[in-house]
């Protein structure tokens, strides 16, 4: 029985440096499994432990004695085991909804108070150390580290306070009282990573952040509210300039329309309406770009139904308003024109003469203006009203007063890629293909010119939004087009 009682503490030794080595063959890839393990081998070593009556969570003198080194290494990896067992089920089951990397501080510090633990037992059980004189001496120490240390535990106490009270997790998009916004790429024990806009890392310590006053955009979700006011000269009513600044809204591509965007009569005075807008994007990465679109169709929108931007209060022409807003104003079909970049290739003169050519033609809510994969004969500009692009049943965007379509059928001959629909009462000026003709035939470099441009065009979104398309092969398509076209009508008007 004595030799047997003997070999028990090699016996526990061996379990445990196999515990060990399995532990390291498994790797980091498999969590539950080394858990399994570890709390096999450690409910075997405490079976041995048991058995051999066996106590290592009291201090016997007797270990320390040469020739029980075998017991003493028996302790210590019983307690070694015993940690491993209780990290590896912290780090699989302590997780924070279902967040591990927003749980890790927890974990780590978890973890640490374990370890602690571990080795103070080992210390005061195995070898016998008074633990009541070492605590007391590493307090003053510890108040010593402390006051060296004041600023760096000072961001990690305030990453424990932000883990748990979670005013943002990975991913969120936040901003700061400070002006700072981004969104959260990382956390560690001392610092949260920022990634902004200008696509640069902010780097901004714990106990800083902690101070700060924090907005998480991306709760309840990343839908971002935009306000913009507009201040609109006092010639026609209030109710009017809401019912413009609505049509502007419906004809945005880029904000969300449920819930639907709103417009508020903020103030009047004698110089001016303001209004606010106020309408949502999908993120806040998409703030520039809406506010671009909301601006632009603002100023087409006002244009179109008579309506003029006020002047800034302190503007020293602010009283001149009204004189400017009465001064004749340029016929809508030469102003539309002027300002279509496709008709920038030709002389004031020129474009003149298409003005001369247009006619006006409106659609109720709801006309079918031109079906998808058919030809138009004629170039339509919109004067007023929204028109929606559809491919088959979806609507891809949305045009508005100032945008042109009509110029693949009436100017190369090609079906259009999307059926137009009036959304509102929609009015426009139309300019057929032999308006072009004597154009054309004075300038045959002009074919070359719109070739390129209408590539270049269709290569730009609705409103030159983002690069989607432009090719050579497409700009030469759209040449033989225009070049076959206009051959037939020179040779009609002179057989």
């Amino acid at each position: 029985m004595g030799q047997e009682v003997h070999l028990l503490p090699l016996l526990i030794s061996v379990m445990g440096l196999a515990g060990i080595a399995i532990w390291h063959m498994q790797g980091q890839g498999h969590p539950t499994q080394r858990l399994i393990v570890q709390i096999a081998v450690f409910l075997s070593m405490t079976a041995v432990l048991a058995y051999a009556r066996i106590v290592p969570f009291r201090f016997d003198p007797a270990d320390l004695n040469g020739a029980n080194a075998l017991m003493v290494s028996a302790k210590i990896l019983w307690w070694v085991h015993l940690s491993w067992a209780v990290i590896g089920f912290v780090r699989i089951y302590i997780v924070l909804d279902g967040r591990p990397r927003e749980a890790r501080l927890i974990q780590d510090l978890v973890v640490a108070i374990v370890y602690l633990g571990v080795l103070l037992s080992i210390m005061a059980f195995v070898f016998g150390v008074p633990i009541g004189t070492l605590l007391a001496t590493s307090g003053v120490i510890a108040i010593i580290l402390g006051l060296a240390l004041q600023s760096t535990l000072s961001d990690v106490f305030s990453g424990i306070a932000l883990t748990l009270g979670r005013p943002y997790v990975i991913g969120d998009f936040i901003y700061l009282s400070d002006g700072t916004e981004g969104r959260v790429v990382a956390t560690n024990w001392r610092s949260t990573y920022l990634l902004t806009g200008a696509h640069n890392i902010v780097v901004l310590p714990n106990s800083v952040l902690a101070k700060l006053g924090l907005t998480n955009v991306s709760r309840p979700d990343e839908n971002h509210q935009i306000d913009l006011s507009i201040r609109v000269a006092p010639t026609h009513m209030p109710r009017t300039i809401v019912e413009v600044m609505r049509t502007v809204l419906d004809s945005c591509n880029l904000i969300v329309k449920q819930p639907p965007p709103n417009v508020v009569l903020a103030g009047i005075d004698g110089s001016a309406v303001t209004v606010e807008l106020q309408f949502r994007v999908t993120s806040p990465a998409q703030r520039g770009a809406a506010r671009t679109e909301v601006i632009d169709l603002v100023y087409r929108h006002c244009k179109a139904n008579g309506l003029q931007l006020a002047f800034p209060p302190e503007s020293p022409l602010a009283g001149d308003y009204l004189r400017s807003a009465l001064r004749p104003a340029m016929p809508p079909a030469q102003s539309l024109i002027d300002a279509i970049s496709i008709f920038s290739l030709l002389s004031q003169e020129e474009r003149n003469v298409l003005a001369a050519s247009a006619s006006r033609r409106t659609f109720s809510p709801g006309a079918e203006i031109a079906q998808e994969g058919g030809r138009l004969a004629s170039l339509m500009i919109v004067r007023a009203g929204i028109i929606a692009m559809r491919k088959g049943d979806e609507e891809v965007a949305r045009l508005a007063p100032g945008d042109f379509f009509g110029e693949q059928g009436s100017l190369a001959g090609l079906a259009e890629q999307h059926g137009l629909y009036a959304v509102t009462r929609v009015t426009v000026y139309e300019i057929d293909q032999t308006a072009f003709a004597p154009l054309l035939r004075e300038r045959p470099e002009l074919a070359e010119d719109l070739a390129a441009h209408l590539a270049h065009r269709e290569g730009f979104g609705v409103h030159s939004g983002v690069l989607t398309i432009h090719n050579e092969r497409r700009r030469l398509d759209l040449l033989k087009g225009i070049r076959s076209i206009f051959r037939v009508h020179r040779e009609h008007l002179n057989p």
